[in-house]
C-alpha cells in the first residue's frame, strides 16, 4: 500500500498534533510505502503552505493508493482532490479540536464550521485520537460508520534519556536539590488548566514544592483559544507564588526531555471549556514512559490515555482539594512515587508504543481499500 501523508502541524513546532504527525510518519513506513509532506514552519506559513500542498498532492496523487491528512484542517485539501482522484482512499486524522473548533464565536470558526466538517464528512474515514472524539465527531453529523478510533502512541528513545537534577537547575535558574517538582506540559490557554492550578492548588501545596509549568504561547494573530499566558503571570504576582511557581515558553525538545526525566510528578489540571477539549492528552504518555507519576483530570480524552491506578491517576476536575491530596501523597511518600512511575513505563509502553498504534493504522487502511474493491 502506497500513501501520501500532509501534514499542515509537524516538528521542529512543538505540540501535541506536531507530535502525533512527526511519530506517524516515522512509524506508518515500517508497515507501508509512506511519502510525507510537511509543515514546518508553523501556523503563520499555513496560508502558503495549503495552496503549495494542494498543487503538489495534485500532481504525485496518481501514484498513491491513500491521501493520509494529519488532522481536521486540510480536510477541504482532501475533498478538492477527491474530485480529481474518485477511485482513492482519503483519510484524516482527527483530533479534539478539529471538530470543536468550529463551535466558537468568530469569522474563522463559523468558516471552520462551514467547509471543514462538511470536507470531514466526505472523507472515507476519519481516525479519531480518543472515543470521546469520536462522539463530538458523531454530534457534528459524521457517519459513525466512517470513524475508527486510534490512540495516539508514544516512542520512549523520543522522550527517555539521561538526565540529571544539575541540568534542571540549568534550565530553571535556580536551585532545586531540596524542591519537590511538579510539571505541566502544553500551550497556555484556558482548558489546559494552569491558571486554575496556580490560584486554587498551587497555595494548598507544602512549601518546598515547585510547579513548573511549560510550553507555546498562542500567538495574538492565530486562530484557535487565547492565550492565557499573561493571566497565568499574573496569578503568579497577585498570590506571591514566585518561591512556587516556575514559567517556561516555548521551550525546545531538549528542554522538553530534561523536564519529563527530572521532575518528580506530572500534573494534567485541566477543566471544562465550551468549544474546546482535550482530544487525548499526548504529554500524559510522554510523562508516563519517563516514570513520572501522572495526576490528571478525569475528563474528555485524558481519562483515555490515563487508566486509572496503572499508569496514572484520575481526580475530578476543578476539584482543588482532590488534586492537593493526590498530590500531597506522592511527596509524602517516595516509594508510591518509585512504584506507579516503573508500572506506568510498562503499562504504556505495552499498550501505546507506536509499533503497536502504527500497525492499526495499516491494517485498518488494508480493511478500507478491500471493502472498496469487493
Amino acid at each position: 500500500m502506497k500513501i501520501l501523508f500532509l501534514s499542515r502541524a509537524f516538528p521542529p513546532v512543538i505540540g501535541g498534533i506536531e507530535n502525533q504527525n512527526s511519530a506517524l510518519s516515522r512509524w506508518l513506513p515500517k508497515f507501508a510505502e509512506v511519502t510525507t509532506i510537511a509543515n514546518t514552519r508553523g501556523k503563520t506559513f499555513l496560508p502558503l503552505f495549503l495552496p503549495y500542498v494542494t498543487i503538489r498532492a495534485l500532481f504525485a496523487l496518481h501514484r498513491y493508493d491513500v491521501l493520509l491528512l494529519g488532522d481536521g484542517v486540510l480536510a477541504p485539501v482532501g475533498f478538492l482532490l477527491s474530485l480529481f482522484y474518485p477511485t482513492k482512499i482519503f483519510v484524516a486524522v482527527v483530533h479534539g479540536l478539529d471538530i470543536t473548533f468550529g463551535t466558537k464565536k468568530g469569522f474563522l470558526s463559523r468558516l471552520y464550521h462551514t467547509i471543514n466538517i462538511p470536507a470531514l464528512k466526505n472523507l472515507d474515514q476519519i481516525f479519531t485520537v480518543s472515543e470521546q472524539t469520536k462522539m463530538i465527531a458523531i454530534a457534528a453529523g459524521i457517519d459513525t460508520r466512517n470513524i475508527t478510533v486510534i490512540p495516539n502512541g508514544i516512542d520512549p528513545d523520543t522522550v527517555c534519556a539521561n538526565y540529571s537534577r544539575t541540568d534542571l537547575d540549568h534550565l530553571l535558574g535556580k536551585d532545586t536539590e531540596k524542591k519537590f517538582v511538579i510539571t505541566r506540559v502544553g500551550r497556555y490557554v484556558k482548558h489546559k488548566g494552569v491558571e486554575w492550578f496556580i490560584r486554587n492548588v498551587v497555595p494548598l501545596l507544602p512549601d518546598h514544592t515547585l510547579f513548573v509549568a511549560a510550553g507555546a504561547v498562542v500567538n495574538q494573530n492565530t486562530a484557535g483559544d487565547k492565550d492565557y499566558f499573561p493571566l497565568c503571570k499574573k496569578a503568579v504576582q497577585e498570590l506571591h507564588l514566585e518561591h512556587k511557581v516556575c514559567l517556561l515558553t516555548n521551550i525546545s525538545q531538549e528542554q522538553l526531555k530534561i523536564l519529563l526525566n527530572t521532575s518528580d510528578l506530572f500534573v494534567s489540571p485541566n477543566i471544562p471549556v465550551l468549544g474546546s477539549m482535550e482530544g487525548f492528552g499526548i504529554n500524559v504518555l510522554e510523562a508516563s514512559v519517563c516514570r513520572l507519576p501522572v495526576i490528571a483530570s478525569r475528563l474528555e480524552g485524558l481519562q483515555e490515555a490515563i487508566t486509572d491506578g496503572k499508569n496514572g491517576i484520575l481526580v475530578e476536575p476543578e476539584n482543588a482539594t482532590a488534586f492537593r491530596d493526590a498530590i500531597v501523597s506522592f511527596v509524602e511518600d517516595k516509594t508510591k512515587r518509585t512504584t506507579l512511575g516503573s508500572s506506568a513505563k510498562q503499562f504504556t509502553e505495552t499498550h501505546y508504543h507506536w509499533n503497536i498504534i502504527a500497525r492499526l493504522y495499516k491494517e485498518r487502511l488494508e480493511k478500507i481499500a478491500e471493502m472498496r474493491h469487493t
